[in-house]
């Protein structure tokens, strides 16, 4: 997994979404996380009562490569609004829905 920053994943994520676009899928999850890379506390009393910093683990992956970001809550709002940008670009091979016809529906016979 290959962890990038912000502009240079939505750059590998439309490349991902481009090498999928004709079969494939792309899938895309968000979750909240601290990212703990310091070693834990060994008891309470040493250190202050600190809030964690969360940030957002953002990962894409096809099945064959994983991207992965990580946003802190400042560059959250940026990032989703060039994120919207790419779906709005790739999601055009989607298919429209088939609307039912109230029409037909109400005039057929109960029980038919």
């Amino acid at each position: 997994m290959v962890l990038l920053e912000a502009d240079p994943f939505l750059n590998e994520l439309t490349k991902l979404y481009e090498r999928n676009k004709t079969s494939g899928s792309v899938w895309v999850t968000m979750k909240r996380s601290t990212l703990k890379h310091q070693k834990k506390r060994k008891t309470i009393e040493e250190s202050p009562a600190v809030e964690p910093e969360y940030r957002c683990l953002v990962r894409a992956t096809d099945g064959k490569k994983t991207i992965s970001c990580t946003l802190s809550a400042k560059d959250h709002q940026r990032f989703q609004t060039s994120y919207a940008t790419v779906l709005k670009a790739h999601m055009d091979a989607l298919k429209k829905r088939e609307k039912k016809d109230k029409k037909s529906a109400s005039t057929k016979a109960p029980g038919s």
